[in-house]
């Protein structure tokens, strides 16, 4: 994946640890920084299915979810799954597209399944949705209410590559994408695999007491209207057992915990209006969130 995507190892981590916890990511930046690359080098390096939703203001429901056809050779109507029907999937630009059509994501993000015409359908294992928004233009865009940020376990950002990375790039293109020679690593029961492997891995009850600390400081705290909710709790829990079994432990450490508590919580708190200016409020609540780091004692 690091072939692929130059300079950016921290996002190409967090995108794997938030694989293996079996969770979902939003990815939030400005057009061009291969926020849809990310994707596609994830889905080619693990083996996993792959589909794209661009997300547009006439997008229904039916379209990412499937709908019921009527097949006149049986004369009866048989159900065509959406796109939605992927191991990977890129929802591109979501909130550009309605609250209505955004509301079908919740029930396969949150229980990886989708309910059309009273009949419930599974979506393939492993599944997650990746993703992506513009956080710079609101002109035409319906912004994502706070149930929906709360399906996501991790934010990130891509950001602008640094100069030599960029350069690498520039001289990559001269051919064929690198994407394209990519072959499978791992196959989807690998990745099955390694995710209930991540369910076992030890978290001492020092460290759970941290998560809470943490969780416990942004309800009190007089610079959020909305603290982290206990499903943030439960992620930020299985992040840092995922990120544990990254590094190549059965166990977890407080490090685990502080790398992920951005990404994790940040997206999920609500800075108070007396203290944020409406286009800075992801930095401000990184802000905040990191004096609380400080704030807390590390568990020995």
């Amino acid at each position: 994946m690091g072939r692929v995507i130059v300079g950016k190892a921290d996002q190409t981590h967090l995108i794997t640890v938030a694989l293996l916890a079996d969770g979902h990511v939003l990815v939030d930046d400005v057009p061009g920084v291969a926020k849809t690359l990310l994707v596609r080098t994830v889905s080619a390096a693990l083996g996993l299915s792959f589909s794209r939703v661009q997300c547009t203001a006439d997008l229904l429901p039916a379209d990412v979810t499937g709908s019921m056809i009527f097949d006149q050779r049986r004369s009866q109507f048989e159900f065509r799954p959406g796109p939605l029907f992927a191991n990977l999937v890129l929802a591109d630009e979501i909130n550009r597209t309605t609250p209505k059509t955004q509301s079908a994501l919740l029930e396969a993000m949150s229980e990886g399944r989708v309910s059309v015409d009273d009949r419930t359908y599974s979506l393939p294992r492993p599944f997650m949705v990746i993703a992506t928004q513009n956080p710079i233009e609101y002109h035409g865009t319906y912004p994502l209410p706070e149930s929906q940020l709360d399906r996501f376990m991790l934010r990130l950002r891509m950001g602008y590559p640094e100069g030599d990375a960029e350069k690498e790039i520039l001289r990559q293109q001269n051919h064929t994408a690198p994407v394209e020679f990519l072959k499978p690593v791992l196959r989807s029961e690998d990745v099955l695999e390694a995710q209930a492997e991540v369910s076992a891995v030890r978290m001492d009850e020092s460290l759970l007491d941290y998560i809470l600390a943490v969780i416990q400081a942004t309800r009190r705290s007089e610079f959020f209207t909305l603290g982290a909710s206990p499903r943030a709790a439960l992620a930020l829990h299985r992040a840092a057992q995922g990120m544990a079994y990254y590094e190549g432990r059965d166990y977890c450490i407080p490090d685990d915990i502080k790398a992920l508590v951005l990404p994790v919580l940040a997206h999920r708190v609500i800075v108070s209006s007396k203290y944020s200016s409406p286009h800075k409020r992801s930095e401000e609540a990184e802000a905040i969130l990191a004096e609380i780091l400080r704030s807390i004692e590390i568990p020995l």
